[in-house]
């Protein structure tokens, strides 16, 4: 097995390309994981640590540029304010010596189902790019057409993901996750939801539901047409039961799960659609107190 071990950016590309089956690490939380239990054996690392640009992050007031190794512990320290889906996604992640290591640049390169990232990015709105780079140029990838099947993403085989662009948050955001116990545990099923109030929208994320992370269209559809028509942005008024409950069955409805070991199909769809019932209630109640107290 070949090891390699760039010092700057412009080398790990020249890596990436002269070896296209090196399997990029920077955390290792995952890679390791695979590898001592021969899961995944590969012909070459590349070992990104030495790539300091990698664990920065810039934030201009709009959108947030998360380098890919900038770690979970620092997410939740540091960005929780104009990223708080994800900071509230973070804290999920395994146990603090995982999320002092882990960044969202694996989660993504991996494209697990149940990779606790994805359901928060979802739900940050449509302008999250994943900004993927190799020595033939940079490319932003929409995170809707990131996730390609299970455990697949659309990275060609020289490219390296650089950094996320995230919108700041201009609403508030939730996140909600399903576990076979409390803490260091793979998601049965998960779920993202954020409100967007200057254009209008809802975002929606599942996790561990289908086989890929997913939106759930008709439920954003379904309550943006609701909240636009009856005012409610502007009002900040209660939904009512019945809005929440639809809600909770869209996304459901939008859920294709399967029966594993860590629950079945019928619990993951159950789940979710209690979670987006929740994490609604949650947001929309902190919106209608930032309404009431700008009157």
């Amino acid at each position: 097995m070949e090891f390699l071990r760039p010092a700057t950016w412009d080398e790990a590309l020249a890596a990436k390309a002269e070896y296209p089956t090196a399997l990029p690490i920077s955390g290792g939380t995952d890679v390791m994981v695979e590898m001592n239990f021969d899961v995944h054996r590969p012909s070459a690392i590349l070992d990104l640590n030495r790539i300091t640009e990698l664990t920065e992050w810039s934030n201009d007031g709009a959108v947030v540029k998360l380098g890919a190794s900038v770690p979970y512990t620092r997410i939740i320290n540091e960005l929780s304010g104009p990223l708080p889906g994800l900071a509230l996604a973070a804290h999920t992640v395994g146990s603090p010596q995982i999320r002092n290591r882990g960044g969202v640049g694996g989660n993504l390169g991996g494209a697990s189902p149940a990779g606790d990232a994805h359901p928060a990015l979802l739900a940050a709105g449509k302008d999250v790019f994943v900004e993927a780079a190799s020595v033939r140029g940079t490319r932003m990838i929409p995170i809707d057409e990131f996730y390609v099947g299970v455990k697949r993403n659309s990275l060609e085989q020289d490219e390296l993901i650089r950094a996320v662009h995230i919108p700041v948050a201009d609403g508030p955001q939730q996140f909600s996750k399903i576990g076979t116990r409390n803490a260091m545990v793979i998601a049965v099923c998960a779920f993202g939801f954020a409100l967007h109030p200057k254009n209008g929208t809802v975002g929606t994320g599942i996790g561990s539901a289908a086989p890929t992370p997913r939106r759930a269209p008709e439920a954003e559809a379904y309550l943006e047409g609701v909240l636009a028509e009856r005012g409610l942005w502007e009002s900040g008024d209660l939904l009512g039961t019945e809005v929440i409950q639809r809600f909770g069955e869209l996304v459901k409805a939008a859920a294709s799960p399967i029966d594993d070991v860590r629950g079945t199909a019928d619990y993951r769809r159950h789940s979710l659609a209690v979670m987006a019932r929740r994490t609604l209630t949650w947001c929309w109640n902190d919106y209608s107190k930032q309404i009431r107290s700008a009157a």
